[in-house]
């Protein structure tokens, strides 16, 4: 077997050869801002560096570093330390390209840097909103469903029995109305049990899922007194939007998405649309949607207990996470809301009455539980009813807790996105 040190400086010309390789391939690429292609470039290339690691592990017949016990303990520590550095500034330089002005304008749930398949949750969650029982104060929140989460940490929460849409900065201890608030109505200044809301910054402006009044409005994010209906006669359970800004509204009544480019009035259904049912071409129970880069739609689908995706053109879905019927196994859901999928193709789904945030992997039989899971409670590591599911550009975990009037994060391990799964190593 290699000594430590040998092993240490094959491990620092593997990783800085791949740095090198990244930066030029990202000074080559052809992009309007000067941050975008290295960008995409230490995006795209991560895998490979993580691949690299891995094949030089196994070629050095070594577990994994932190479990070779042939090692001193002190060139333990500086092998640790060095790659901890190495990744971690990686990480730190991804998340900073990512919210330059290039990246800001996608509306997506999902954060703009991969999400690495085994990574790590804390498991006890911070109350971020909420949290002081159910109410209309300022520092309240009565029954939240959908959340959105800008890129500087700022939170838009759907408070579905207050008829308000609540903007909640980053550690304040209360929130303040910015849609709604009215008391329940169908004025133009007055919202009826929205269940859903987004931020459009092209329009710096909400969509929201007027549930209540069968309506999609849009409410200007400063000031904004009045919204607007774009949308009318729609029984709005859930939207969304993709990098063109086009809208994606499910209709749990039609059992349908509709997807709305700017502009048009007469939508195009891109999932459903045969009435409800448990068949590959229907959906039942509109729950959530999401739409990746690809633009292809994910629907979470409460009364069929699964999630289905459709990709563009599509006459009917596939089933990537439950499916099964209902229920708590690790091939189940049980109601499921809230959706988002990162840029691998891993879905994140809440399950709602089995209290518990699933991760079912690209092409996986099975999920994971990763917060959750531990009965229903009120406890950080406990959920009433999670709903609202949404990630900030870090990787940190947002899940709107329903029935504990809550908005709880659950922040991603230090070197979570980097985790690698010793049994993937052997």
């Amino acid at each position: 077997m290699l000594k430590a040190s040998k092993c240490v400086d094959m491990l620092k010309k593997m990783v800085f050869k791949n740095l090198r390789n990244q930066k030029r391939i990202g000074r080559r690429a052809h992009a309007p801002n000067p941050h975008h292609g290295i960008f995409l470039s230490f995006a795209a290339k991560y895998e490979t560096l993580m691949d690299s690691y891995k094949t030089l592990v196994r070629n050095l017949k070594v577990p994994y570093f932190l479990a070779n016990l042939y090692w001193d303990r002190a060139k333990l520590k500086k092998v640790s330390r060095f790659l901890k550095t190495i990744f971690f500034n990686m990480s730190t330089h991804l998340e900073a390209l990512s919210i330059y002005e290039t990246f800001s304008m996608v509306p997506l749930r999902a954060p703009a840097i991969h999400i690495y398949p085994y990574a790590r949750w804390e498991q006890n969650g911070l109350t971020v909103a909420g949290g002081n029982g159910q109410g209309n104060g300022s520092n309240q929140l009565y029954k939240p469903s959908g959340l959105f989460v800008d890129h500087d940490h700022t939170m838009y929460v759907a408070d579905y029995w207050n008829h308000r849409i609540m903007e909640w900065k980053q550690n304040a201890a209360s929130g303040r109305v910015v849609a709604g608030g009215n008391g329940e109505g169908n004025a133009n200044d007055q919202l009826a049990y929205p269940t859903d809301v987004i931020l459009d910054k092209e329009t710096n402006s909400l969509i929201i899922c007027d549930a209540g009044n069968d309506r999609v409005v849009r409410w200007p994010r400063r000031n904004g007194k009045t919204g607007e209906t774009i949308i009318s006669n729609i029984n709005c359970e859930a939207l969304t939007m993709d990098k063109n800004g086009s809208l994606y509204v499910g209709d749990d009544r039609k059992a349908k998405v509709i997807r709305y480019r700017r502009g048009e009035f007469e939508g195009t259904v891109v999932a459903g649309g045969n009435g409800k049912g448990n068949s590959l071409n229907q959906v039942s129970g509109v729950g959530y949607v999401f739409v990746d880069q690809d633009r292809s739609v994910y629907v979470s689908e409460w009364g069929n207990n699964r999630v289905t995706k459709w990709m563009v053109g599509a006459e009917q879905g596939v089933i990537v996470a439950g499916g099964l019927g209902e229920g708590n196994s690790l091939t189940q859901l049980s109601t499921p809301r809230g959706v988002v999928v990162d840029s691998s193709g891993t879905v994140y789904v809440a399950d709602q009455e089995n209290n518990r945030i699933m991760r079912w992997m690209k092409g996986a039989t099975k999920g994971t539980v990763i917060v959750g899971g531990d009965g229903m409670g009120a406890q950080p590591n406990q959920f009433l009813w999670p709903i609202g599911l949404a990630f900030d550009l870090q990787g940190n975990l947002y899940v709107a807790d329903h029935n504990n009037a809550r908005v709880e994060k659950f922040n991603i391990n230090q070197f979570g996105k980097f985790y690698i799964n010793e049994s993937q190593l052997n």
